[in-house]
């Protein structure tokens, strides 16, 4: 049986209506594949509360959330990922990839550019069609 893990992703969009994603770096599963940042939910953590600690500690900056965005479960060939999307704002300082290869902002029309990891899919087709 495949283990379940719950993750969230945040939708960080800045003043120009630019959304930001994250390459994958080489060292992580499913390397050079786009995301949305974010990271596991531990124990006893709400979504919230994980969302800003993942976020601080992958982009040393502080973000509010603001409301549940796409919620999808995608099983991959040896898990599943329940993957919870939230729209965020950024607070305080400036998105910095620490374990990313890169961060791009980019307009809504043009997410489909990117190739994304296949549970954020989903997610990106809502934000596309949402413009």
């Amino acid at each position: 049986m495949k283990k379940t893990v719950k993750v969230v992703a945040a939708i960080i969009e800045n003043d120009q209506n630019e959304i930001l994603c994250a390459l994958r770096s080489p060292d992580m599963s499913m390397p050079n594949m786009w995301e949305f940042p974010g990271g596991k939910v531990e124990k006893d953590e709400d979504f919230y509360s994980a969302l800003v600690r993942e976020i601080k500690e992958e982009l040393h900056c502080i973000i509010e959330p603001v409301d549940l965005f796409h919620d999808h479960t995608h099983e991959y060939d040896h898990f599943i990922i329940n993957l919870i999307s939230i729209t965020c704002k950024i607070v305080s300082g400036h998105p910095y990839a620490s374990e990313h290869s890169a961060l791009i902002w980019l307009k809504r029309e043009n997410l489909d550019s990117l190739k994304w990891a296949p549970a954020d899919i989903p997610a990106v087709e809502q934000l596309i069609r949402e413009q």
